[in-house]
């Protein structure tokens, strides 16, 4: 296994490539230089690495001194479109775009873990892959892409992270089953008449009619929906109207709606549908809706959860080790385990300076979390 030594030597590197990365980061679908980085370094320690995966994904392979299984490794590489505010010396250089899901720290963390494979591969059964990524945070996805282009060809058993500010730093949680939502999105068009502010009887108001939508698509919830089966619809955006005095004759509303089973998914279409339909008819307007499903809901399998809270109980204690609460949040993750057994797996990365939600200006986490990421990672792949 790993020296401590030889641990506190890749760690320091692994806070210095995520600092880079930090600092360089690149949308969906535009991972070209994050892509070269990593590949130049996997190339270096000896892997064989394909790329131009998926888009700007990196397949890359290792074979152990001995025929077994092949163990897959994921980490997501794309950063988002948000302007970074934080005061720190490793801040996104590049305007409009930062890390604020924590992507660089998988990607370093999961470098690490291929350079301590690289120089521990004579211990190892069977085969490591290791999946860069690109473009989880936008549906379709980075992931359909990838296992189109092979990337689960052959593998056995898949495991990833996802470093989490709302668990303390050091922690490890993940949940057998269902653990992370179904994310679908919709674009509802109201078609009303417009006309005069002060003469509203002879306009058909789309900004009051949204208004009726928003508050009528949350009974779906509340009274159509088992209140046993945990489910989320929100509306995120409502744009109508241009002035003061002027009745707007069309809006636009999205929302997202989360679920954790198909059949609620479908019925939460369904009725999406059925409630803007009703409430454009009550009022005389039209409409025209537009609604896309998303990533399905990750769910782990049995066996590979038990293993990864034993491992993770096992290197870090069973008091930083649990079973995680449902979330809402979506994750391309999902596709991989319905094809492939595997597990995703929560670490904490938040601290009383890493504190603010994912995907907020100034996000950050507590780099420790770096350390638990790449011990448990390297751990299930000399394990399995």
């Amino acid at each position: 296994m790993v020296t401590l030594n030889g641990l506190r030597e890749t760690m320091e590197q692994v806070v210095a490539w995520r600092r880079h990365l930090h600092r360089n980061p690149e949308l969906s679908y535009s991972e070209r230089e994050t892509s070269a980085f990593v590949a130049k370094h996997l190339r270096e320690w000896g892997w064989n690495v394909r790329t131009g995966v998926g888009g700007h994904g990196i397949v890359a392979d290792l074979a152990g001194s001995a025929p077994g299984r092949t163990v897959a490794l994921r980490a997501d590489i794309d950063a988002l479109p948000i302007q970074d505010e934080k005061n720190t010396e490793y801040a996104s250089q590049v305007p409009g775009v930062m890390h604020a899901c924590g992507h660089d720290g998988h990607t370093a963390a999961l470098m690490g873990v291929a350079k301590l494979l690289a120089e521990t591969k004579d211990r190892l059964q069977g085969n490591v892959r290791l999946l860069f990524q690109p473009a989880e945070e936008v549906p379709p996805g980075g992931a359909v892409a990838m296992i189109r282009d092979g990337a689960l060809d052959g593998v056995d058993v898949i495991y990833g992270i996802h470093l989490w500010t709302p668990f303390p730093a050091g922690t490890v949680y993940t949940l057998s089953g269902p653990m992370m939502a179904a994310a679908d999105e919709f674009t509802a068009h109201i078609k009303g008449k417009g006309g005069h502010g002060g003469l509203p009887h002879q306009s058909v108001d789309s900004v009051a009619i949204a208004s009726h939508f928003v508050l009528n698509v949350q009974s779906i919830v509340s009274r159509n929906v088992d209140p046993t089966q945990p489910s989320v619809i929100s509306i995120g955006s409502i744009h109508g109207g241009t002035t003061f005095n002027v009745i707007a004759g069309e809006c636009k509303l999205q929302g997202t709606v989360r679920t954790f089973n198909n059949e609620l998914r479908e019925y939460a279409k369904r009725r999406v549908e059925e409630v803007l339909d009703y409430t454009c008819r009550m009022f005389g307007a039209t409409y025209e809706l537009e609604y896309l499903l998303g990533y399905p809901p990750v769910v782990n399998h049995d066996a590979e959860t038990k293993l990864v809270l034993r491992k993770a109980a096992e290197l870090f204690g069973t008091d930083r080790t649990g079973t995680s609460s449902l979330i809402m949040a979506a994750e391309d993750f999902s596709y991989y385990l319905e094809r492939v057994p595997g597990c995703f797996v929560f670490v904490g990365a938040g601290s009383e300076t890493a504190n603010v939600p994912h995907h907020h200006p100034l996000f950050d986490i507590d780099e420790s979390a770096l350390e638990t990421s790449l011990r448990l990672l390297y751990s299930l792949a000399a394990e399995r």
